[in-house]
């Protein structure tokens, strides 16, 4: 006895379309929100590169000490005489040779006996075997094998015997930067001893930060110095 096989029509129905899964709403914003740093980050990279690119001062100051123009204040004691624009200019010659030859003794020389010292990360010493001996070790590591380059942005003399004098300045490898270039600003007060030397009675080192001087002069022009308007 035969059995018939029923034959099985296939279903040649289309599926229905899967609907997409809805996008996760944490990832878009996720994405959105590490878009807009990426961009914050860009646009602040290029604003400080900008700042600091037009952060060059405008009085840049003299290269020859020499070549400034001092002023001279009279005092009850006097007024200073004109060979004293030289002898204070060699007194820093000399500290800057001393520097050169890493020349510690000879680079504490050029300081009275108490005079003090400020470096530009705040360090202040006091006396010169302090700094003399400071700079020894500094000779030696930190600034090994550097020269000094200057900027003189002006001298005052007050009465015969005394000094101010501010410069531009750094420390540097190789060719001597450019004015521009020094990144420090420097006060020195000179006095004239019994023996006739001018001799460093103190000095102060600012390190000068050029893009936030730059922002605060944007920011309110009122406190940039009437030289750099």
């Amino acid at each position: 006895m035969s059995m018939s096989t029923a034959t099985e029509t296939p279903d040649t129905t289309a599926p229905e379309p899967t609907a997409p899964k809805p996008r996760s709403r944490r990832r878009t914003v996720k994405r959105v929100t590490l878009g807009g740093a990426l961009v914050t980050v860009l646009a602040a990279g290029g604003g400080y590169f900008w700042l600091d690119a037009t952060s060059d001062p405008k009085v840049l100051g003299e290269a020859e000490c020499t070549a400034v123009t001092p002023t001279r204040i009279a005092t009850p004691s006097g007024t200073a005489a004109a060979g004293d624009l030289r002898a204070v200019c060699d007194t820093l010659r000399d500290l800057t040779d001393a520097w050169g030859r890493a020349d510690a003794t000879g680079y504490g020389e050029q300081f009275t006996a108490d005079a003090t010292y400020t470096t530009y990360v705040g360090t202040h010493y006091q006396g010169r075997e302090d700094i003399a001996d400071a700079h020894r070790a500094l000779f030696g590591g930190f600034v090994k094998g550097t020269s000094l380059a200057d900027s003189f942005l002006g001298i005052r003399f007050y009465g015969p015997d005394t000094a101010v004098v501010t410069s531009r300045g750094d420390t540097y490898k190789g060719d001597a930067p450019s004015a521009a270039d020094l990144s420090k600003t420097q006060t020195y007060t000179l006095v004239r001893e019994g023996d006739g030397h001018w001799r460093i009675a103190a000095f102060h080192n600012t390190q000068r930060q050029n893009v936030m001087e730059r922002l605060s002069f944007l920011w309110d022009p009122a406190t940039a110095p009437k030289a750099e308007k």
